[in-house]
């Protein structure tokens, strides 16, 4: 992989199939973490649910790469790039839709979220290993945000009278900008230790600010030992952080950032549906309309892309 030390290659038909299922792992995984982060905030306060998480799955899957003889970052460089990776994956993009989501629905929040695609893609065109935008890519991600746009346009009139919800929503936006560059850094950045080994140092530094912004500003007292927080804590640290984040990591140096922006609309929709099913949260005709024009946009901008990645 490119920006890692050489590892064996497979086979066309092998790497097909292994991008067919990290795609598929990050759909439904992530697409599932918003409602339990929704889930688990609501008895664990977000930084010290955030913190624990991640440095949970930094020592789990520390431990698996020490196993598989992978060693620590020795270089300053090494560290620099984990430290800021970290900071941008952990602690400005998880960390800030999880505080957000003390107040914004799972649906909503996943929502925002999709507006990601167009920075991951516009990002992408940077570097050197950016990809140039074609005039389809280009279509089908306008596509993509117009399905967005129908998923949260509200059909009730007016907006929240209280405004209690906007500066968790703006929250939550520029969230995703910390991700989009995050996701481009880390594909044209050359490091010298093993892919799982550099996860796992994103994620205990990331984890760690986390946890110690939450500690001092006094969630230790708000912490809850209930069944809903913990098994919620539970699921996004081996299922999100461990099994979906190391996928995603993996896929930013296997395939397009056009293809890599598809998962911000296929997300919000497993999210949106999980969140009508289990939390009663609304799901009308236009976030039905909308769902169906993602769909869409997703086979679309992967055709394309494909078809540039031939050229």
């Amino acid at each position: 992989m490119a920006g890692f030390p050489p590892e064996d290659v497979m086979d066309p038909v092998a790497s097909r199939l292994a991008l067919v299922a990290a795609f598929a792992v990050v759909y439904l995984v992530w697409g599932s973490t918003y409602l339990a982060i929704r889930i688990a905030v609501q008895d664990l306060p977000p930084g010290l649910l955030a913190g624990v998480r991640f440095l949970l799955a930094g020592l789990i899957l520390g431990a698996v790469a020490l196993a598989r003889g992978q060693r620590p970052p020795r270089t300053l460089a090494d560290w620099r790039t984990a430290a800021v990776l970290g900071l941008a994956f952990i602690v400005l993009a998880n960390g800030v839709v999880t505080w957000a989501e003390q107040w914004v629905p799972s649906n909503q929040a996943a929502l925002i979220v999709a507006s990601g695609a167009l920075f991951t893609a516009w990002f992408g065109t940077f570097g050197r290993r950016g990809v140039p935008l074609s005039a389809s890519t280009r279509l089908g991600l306008l596509a993509g945000l117009c399905g967005t746009a129908l998923m949260v346009w509200p059909e009730a009139s007016g907006p929240d009278p209280e405004g209690e919800l906007f500066w968790p929503k703006v929250a939550i936006f520029l969230s995703t900008i910390a991700w989009s560059w995050g996701t481009m850094y880390s594909r044209n950045t050359e490091v010298s230790v093993r892919p799982l080994m550099f996860i796992a140092c994103q994620m205990l530094v990331g984890g760690a600010v986390l946890v110690v912004a939450g500690v001092l500003s006094g969630e230790l007292a708000r912490w809850q030992w209930t069944l809903p927080g913990i098994g919620g804590l539970l699921y996004l640290t081996v299922f999100g952080s461990c099994i979906a984040y190391a996928t995603y990591m993996w896929l930013i140096r296997q395939t397009t950032p056009a293809r890599l922006g598809t998962i911000a609309y296929v997300n919000p929709a497993i999210a949106t549906l999980l969140g009508w099913w289990l939390l009663d949260e609304a799901l009308t005709r236009l976030q039905l309309a909308g769902m169906a024009v993602i769909i869409a946009a997703v086979a679309w901008v992967s055709i394309s892309a494909r078809a540039v990645g031939r050229r």
